[in-house]
């Protein structure tokens, strides 16, 4: 299952999709929760997501980062712990850390945030067969399995596709739908 966001700047809610995706890349689910753009909540909005589909068939869970929806930060441990599965949490760039900008944008409310950011661990650089590189972090399987299943669900570029449809999903309900995040 690939998650991913989209949220507009200014707006109360954001729109998280869940896509559950097969081996063969047959899109076989999806699943639609929101998270509270600035908040706290990104973490129990995953688990809705997971839960909600009501399968017992998902084998993993891949996000699109664990800070979303302008600085709304996902507890992965939690996530792992609650659903039983591995979790895969990717992002594209190098940078030096959020905790600058949570202090920033949040003074002293932001020790929560960066505690919980500091508990998911730190991310590895990867290079995919694509020659691009992302940077994971992951729970419940080793950094070789990792790579096997990022490389198998990447079929050009950097994004693998469950996560490139669930942020095609969400960003299409943002846009069409918009009265689903105020």
């Amino acid at each position: 299952m690939g998650v991913s966001e989209s949220f507009i700047k200014g707006r109360r809610r954001s729109v998280l999709a869940g896509v559950v995706m097969r081996g063969d890349f047959i899109v076989d689910g999806f699943s639609i929760s929101r998270a509270t753009v600035g908040g706290m909540d990104a973490t129990e909005s995953v688990i809705d997501i997971y839960l909600n589909l009501g399968r017992g068939d998902i084998n993993l869970i891949m996000l699109n980062g664990c800070v979303i929806s302008w600085f709304n930060v996902i507890s992965l441990g939690e996530v792992h712990s609650r659903t039983g599965l591995p979790l895969i949490c990717i992002t594209y760039e190098e940078s030096e850390g959020l905790e600058k900008y949570f202090r920033e944008y949040f003074g002293d409310g932001s020790e929560e945030r960066i505690a919980k950011y500091r508990m998911n661990g730190e991310r590895e650089a990867m290079r995919l067969h694509t020659g691009k590189t992302v940077y994971a972090r992951y729970l419940g399987l080793d950094r070789e399995k990792t790579l096997r299943i990022l490389n198998r669900f990447t079929v050009q570029g950097a994004v693998p596709d469950p996560l490139r449809v669930a942020r095609l999903l969400a960003r299409s309900i943002v846009k069409h739908m918009p009265e689903t995040i105020d």
